[in-house]
C-alpha cells in the first residue's frame, strides 16, 4: 500500500442485483475495504428511477456508517418532473456530495437535452456528476464531454473512462480539452498498462480510483492503481487526493 494521504473509492453501489451476485451487505463491504486501505467509498442506488426509493436506500445505508460511506444522489430523466426537486432534496436534507447518472437504463443519449436540468444543477451548486460511460450511444463519454463545455462550473466524471476502445479515447480526450473532465478507473476490462495510459495521457490530477464494489472486487480494482508504474505522488492522487477535491472533503 502506499503511504500517506486519504483512499478514496469514487464508485460504489447500494441496492441487491441477485442475478449477479451483487448484495450491498456493509460489514461484508468494510472488511474488503479495511483490507486494503480504502478509507471511504461514495454509494448510490441506481434501480429507482423515481429517484427517491433509491436515494432513501442510500441514506439508510449510508447512516450505519457515515466515516466510511458518502452519499452520491441518483436521479432518472423517466421521471424527468422528479429529477431537480430530488436533488435538491438528496443534496440539501440528505447531505450527498454528488451526483450519479446511468444512462443504460434509459433511452436518452447524454447530449439530450433531457439530461440538462441536472447539469444545470450541478453546475450552480459546482458538484461533481458521475456518469456511466461505454460504447453504447447512450454513453459515450464525448457526449457527456459536451456537458463538461457547456456547464463548466460542475465537475464531470467519466465511469470507467468508457471501458473500451474507441470510448476510452473519448475519455482521455475530453480530460485533456476540458479542465472540468475526470476519468475513473474501474472496469472489467482493464489489460495491464491502461492505468499508465489514463494518468500519461489526462494527467495525474484527472484520474479517480473507483471498484464498483459491491459489483466488483475492490481489492482487485485497487491492485491495479497500487502495481500501476506510476509514481508514490501520482498514486496519492488516483487513489484519494483527487476525490477529496472534487467532494470538498
Amino acid at each position: 500500500m502506499i503511504d500517506g494521504g486519504v483512499v478514496i473509492d469514487f464508485h460504489g453501489h447500494v441496492g441487491r442485483w441477485d442475478t449477479v451476485g451483487m448484495v450491498d451487505d456493509p460489514e461484508t463491504m468494510l472488511r474488503a475495504m479495511d483490507r486494503v486501505g480504502i478509507d471511504r467509498s461514495c454509494v448510490f442506488d441506481i434501480f429507482h428511477p423515481d429517484g427517491t426509493r433509491g436515494n432513501d436506500r442510500t441514506a439508510r445505508f449510508v447512516a450505519q456508517h457515515p466515516e466510511r460511506f458518502i452519499g452520491f444522489a441518483y436521479v432518472s430523466p423517466l421521471m424527468a418532473d422528479r429529477v431537480v426537486p430530488e436533488l435538491e432534496r438528496a443534496v440539501d436534507d440528505l447531505g450527498f456530495r454528488a451526483i450519479k447518472l446511468y444512462p443504460p437504463y434509459t433511452p436518452y443519449p447524454l447530449d439530450d437535452p433531457i439530461w440538462d436540468p441536472v447539469f444545470e444543477f450541478a453546475n450552480e451548486r459546482g458538484l461533481a456528476v458521475l456518469s456511466h460511460t461505454d460504447t453504447s450511444r447512450e454513453s459515450q463519454p464525448m457526449l457527456l464531454a459536451q456537458a463538461a463545455q457547456r456547464f463548466p462550473r460542475a465537475r464531470f466524471v467519466a465511469g470507467h473512462s468508457g471501458n473500451i476502445e474507441p470510448a476510452r479515447a473519448q475519455a482521455i480526450a475530453a480530460a485533456r480539452r476540458y479542465p472540468n473532465f475526470y476519468l475513473e478507473t474501474c472496469s472489467t476490462y482493464r489489460s495491464p498498462g491502461v492505468i499508465e495510459e489514463l494518468v500519461r495521457e489526462a494527467g495525474a490530477d484527472r484520474v479517480l480510483f473507483g471498484s464498483d464494489t459491491p459489483l466488483m472486487d475492490p481489492r482487485a480494482q485497487i491492485g491495479k492503481i497500487i502495481t500501476a508504474e506510476l509514481t508514490d505522488a501520482e498514486k496519492r492522487m488516483v487513489l484519494g487526493g483527487n476525490a477529496t477535491g472534487l467532494l470538498g472533503l
